[in-house]
């Protein structure tokens, strides 16, 4: 009831005009971006990061919210049209959805993808309403020891999840614990890994690195890979709507896809491609209709959608009560709520109730929005495929450096830009994924504190992370986590001798 209460709150905060206009205007940014390929929300983001100087707490969070949720829906457009996915997390979606349109059924496609998005968006967040009020709960029984156990669980997970390579994902990592460190220790008061330069006493401008990796290393990869945005884009034939028999079959699935996604989005790198997968091979199943698996089968469709969607409101939900980014988007979200001198974790239902309850309450908002807006407005965001590359990536460079050079008038932050920028292209280039040193700049400083605050309780007993039990288990999942790939490998390779 006391939730219940509160998100009525929120709701009168999220539709006054001024909050509804940014709300909407994050719901548009998002659906571009994720229709048009290798722009994702975390990019968007990070580039908006310069306006947290000037725009109101509650107003700058409802539009990121709507940036995230909207680049969901969006990115189903690019995997039904041209098949190629405009998010990671629809990749599942073009398996089916393309085959679809080169049937003559995109219009079915983008309408069961948009539906299930907004089913599976909304139960999403009505878990969230009433789930992270009990995460809250919880995690106030936390300590110091049992924060850098989960942070470093957090830290594991993202790194031995994301890209192809565990040991990449682990330089990767380190490369972000590193910058992350930079700056004036807070015990000693000495300076680290600053190099006689005072601009980084402060540590690194999260702000330029991020729109660096993102970005500007986006810009330099596309570039280089010689993208020219001349994709084939099939037509939208018939309604874009959904026959008596297509919503029978969709309807379960967007059910049983927002089952899977929540909750599997609030574990430490959940993300959403394991849940869209796990949707799609489950319907794959249960179908009554197998023959149509790889020929376009709306199952296919509805279930990796829904599945997506409501994996988003599983990210926000660590993120808000811990404290903890599990995606590259989460990351910069926190980052933002550190620039309004905000913590996010078990306080920030406390402090900052009626910030976290709008945004909650934006979110069912910026559902009903973004279904009126992509259904009827399919055409235009097909227009926007047709974009030259070099010309959309060299205005992503152009407002990146603006922004960076706005935000601080520093010209040491611009270099840090197109430092951070190269940093991201070569990544990109030799296969190392960029967000566990996203989340390893972010998570790094607090880590580190927690850890300090741990030991100081403990008298420098080290074993005080082992013996606690909560503690004890998290570290024991993070070590099961790193060498869980090479034992899989390792069964693969015996299992593949046998044969």
């Amino acid at each position: 009831m006391e939730a219940l209460n509160a998100l009525m709150g929120g709701f009168a905060a999220a539709l006054e005009p001024s909050i509804l206009l940014y709300g909407f205007l994050g719901c548009l940014l998002g659906t571009m971006v994720g229709v048009l390929p290798g722009i994702g929300p975390a990019l968007t983001i990070a580039l908006l990061l310069p306006l947290t100087f000037k725009v109101p707490a509650a107003a700058m969070f409802v539009m990121f919210a709507g940036v995230y949720y909207g680049a969901m829906y969006g990115g189903s457009t690019t995997s039904i049209l041209i098949n190629t996915p405009g998010e990671s997390a629809t990749v599942v979606t073009a398996l089916e959805g393309y085959r679809m349109a080169r049937r003559g059924r995109a219009g079915a496609a983008l309408a069961t993808a948009a539906i299930g998005s907004f089913v599976a968006g909304t139960i999403a967040t009505i878990a969230l309403t009433f789930v992270a009020p009990l995460v809250v709960e919880a995690a106030l029984k936390f300590g110091p020891a049992e924060y850098f156990s989960l942070m470093l669980l957090s830290l594991v997970a993202v790194s031995a999840v994301l890209g192809d390579s565990v040991l990449r994902g682990l330089v990767a990592l380190a490369l972000g614990l590193l910058v992350g460190l930079t700056g004036i220790d807070l015990q000693s008061g000495q300076p680290r890994f600053t190099f006689g330069a005072a601009e980084l006493l402060d540590g690194v401008e999260f702000t330029a690195a991020a729109v660096g990796l993102f970005a500007v290393g986006e810009a330099l990869f596309l570039a280089w890979q010689g993208r020219t945005g001349k994709d084939e884009v099939l037509k939208v034939g018939g309604r874009v709507w959904l026959t008596r028999d297509d919503l029978r079959r969709s309807w379960k699935p967007w059910l049983r896809g927002a089952a899977f996604g929540f909750p599997i989005g609030a574990l430490p790198a959940g993300g959403a491609e394991l849940p869209t997968l796990l949707s799609y091979y489950t319907e794959k199943k249960l179908t009554r209709h197998p023959e149509e698996f790889g020929n376009g089968a709306i199952e296919g469709v509805a279930g990796p959608e829904a599945a997506n969607n409501a994996s988003a409101a599983g990210v926000l939900m660590p993120l808000l009560t811990l404290g903890i980014p599990t995606s590259a988007t989460a990351a910069v979200i926190l980052s933002a709520f550190e620039s309004y001198g905000i913590q996010p974790g078990p306080m920030l239902f406390t402090q900052q109730s009626g910030l976290v309850w709008t945004l909650i309450a934006s979110l069912y908002i910026g559902n009903v929005i973004l279904l009126l807006l992509n259904l009827p407005l399919v055409g235009i965001w097909v227009r926007l495929l047709s974009i030259p590359a070099p010309l959309l990536y060299g205005g992503i460079v152009v407002i990146s450096t603006v922004g960076v050079y706005g935000a601080g008038n520093s010209l040491f932050d611009v270099g840090l830009l197109y430092a951070f920028g190269a940093l991201g292209y070569a990544m990109r280039r030799f296969g190392f994924p960029v967000a566990p040193l996203v989340v390893g700049l972010i998570l790094g400083p607090m880590m580190e504190q927690s850890m300090r605050q741990a030991l100081t309780i403990a008298q420098g007993d080290w074993t005080t992370f082992a013996t606690r039990p909560l503690s004890g288990t998290l570290l024991a999942i993070a070590a099961l986590l790193l060498v869980a790939p090479r034992l899989l490998a390792l069964l693969g390779r015996k299992r593949a001798e046998r044969l």
